[in-house]
């Protein structure tokens, strides 16, 4: 059974997509069987991995509400074991179509368990927000993994999403653990950064990873591309980072 990981943040512009595309990237890279699924609506993991998302007729849309099955709605992607369940906008249409749906915070966990065994790591990219789409990946996720920005609000934005882990924890998925808290537009040359990552390591303690992404332009360009950051600028501080991010994640949990 592969580890179900929900790449998540309340708050947007935190990294959390560029984590998700190159975390997934870098995973496949290390040997791992990789599917990542783009649960937002504005596709930006679709894009960032080269998928056109305006001309797809299959997707995680078509895959929640049983108009496509997984094996005709995943892509395969240019990075070899890494597959892609994509997004547009007609996600955007669940929030109000799931509304009257029976279990409606559990259809994303029937879907991936149709296909949980196929994979090493699932990654699901959340909406930067706390609606039905986050609340299913979180049901259906194993694992929380949380980037976070160098910047002044992010304790608070981490205090909001581990309260909300807290409910689902409640509700829908008691299984749910903190995979852990990732940095993300390090800058060493602000007191800052360094102040965040000293105020997370206080109220997080263990569950920090020791990696940290800095503010780097090849990860910035990366998206445009349409290639993760490995493949576009393999010696990137960017690509090297997320290798060492992807390094932990294999060995969370041992």
């Amino acid at each position: 059974m592969g580890r179900i990981i929900a790449v998540t943040n309340q708050k947007g512009g935190v990294g959390k997509t560029t984590t998700a595309v190159n975390l997934s990237a870098c995973l496949a890279q290390a040997g791992k069987r990789v599917l990542v699924v783009d649960c937002d609506p504005q596709g930006n993991t679709t894009s960032g991995l080269g998928v056109d998302k305006h001309s797809i007729t299959r997707s995680i849309y078509t895959l929640l509400f049983g108009d496509s099955y997984i094996e005709e709605t995943h892509l395969e992607t240019r990075v070899p074991g890494l597959t892609l369940i994509p997004a547009n906008i007609n996600l955007a249409g669940a929030e109000i179509e799931l509304v009257g749906h029976p279990n409606r915070e559990y259809v994303l966990k029937k879907v991936l368990r149709n296909c949980n065994n196929l994979y090493d790591f699932i990654l699901m990219d959340c909406p930067p927000s706390l609606n039905i789409l986050t609340i299913n990946a979180l049901t259906a996720a194993d694992t929380v993994l949380v980037p976070i920005q160098c910047e002044y609000y992010a304790l608070e934005g981490l205090t909001q999403l581990l309260y909300t882990i807290g409910l689902v924890k409640g509700s829908t998925n008691p299984f749910l653990e903190l995979e852990g808290a990732v940095f993300t537009m390090f800058d060493p040359r602000t007191n800052l950064s360094s102040q965040v990552v000293d105020e997370v390591k206080q109220h997080l303690g263990d569950s920090v990873y020791k990696s940290i992404i800095p503010r780097n332009v090849r990860l910035s360009e990366a998206p445009s591309h349409g290639l993760p950051i490995t493949l576009y600028d393999a010696k990137s501080k960017g690509a090297i980072s997320y290798e060492m991010l992807a390094d932990e994640v294999i060995h969370w949990g041992i």
